[in-house]
């Protein structure tokens, strides 16, 4: 459980790394908690995000989790993580929400459900807990996770479907 100032915090980082790309031409649809939702007009798409829980750790990138809506490609609900670190080839990935446990699949930095059903149960994994930690081994082969707090998911991702609702 993380506090008050935590959230804080960890919210004043992330829209700060999210405002930093004005290349990117998105739209604030709003801040739940330590989630946004945004739309990016120009793909169209929508999207929830969140930042890792912050570690002292070794990163290599910045860490982030998305739920996204592509409504031209009919996709709703699409996970994907930014790890905070590259992966050893052919690692096991697991995300962790609650007691369910889903094995990812991905490479280099980046982290996928392995189709839309898996994608459909992580969403709803989510919308009922406190936290989801996604763990795998570094390219040195060592172990790592990254630890996402849930409060305001929900909410940013029923944002991000409303928010692109008409861009079908």
């Amino acid at each position: 459980m993380i506090g008050r100032g935590s959230r804080l915090q960890l919210l004043g980082a992330g829209l700060l790394t999210l405002m930093a790309a004005p290349a990117l031409a998105r739209e604030s649809l709003g801040m739940f908690e330590t989630w946004g939702a945004f739309r990016d007009a120009n793909e169209p798409r929508c999207y929830a995000i969140a930042k890792a829980i912050p570690s002292t750790m070794q990163r290599d990138y910045q860490p982030y989790a998305d739920v996204a809506i592509w409504p031209r490609r009919g996709v709703r609900g699409q996970i994907h993580f930014r790890l905070s670190r590259r992966l050893l080839p052919g690692v096991k990935i697991v995300l962790t929400i609650g007691d369910q446990r889903f094995e990812l699949t991905g490479g280099g930095g980046d982290a996928w459900a392995t189709d839309r059903r898996m994608d459909a149960g992580i969403v709803a994994a989510m919308r009922s807990a406190q936290s989801m930690t996604i763990s795998a081994r570094d390219a040195s082969n060592r172990g790592f996770s990254n630890t996402y707090p849930l409060a305001g998911a929900a909410t940013a991702m029923d944002a991000a479907a409303i928010g692109c609702a008409a861009a079908r």
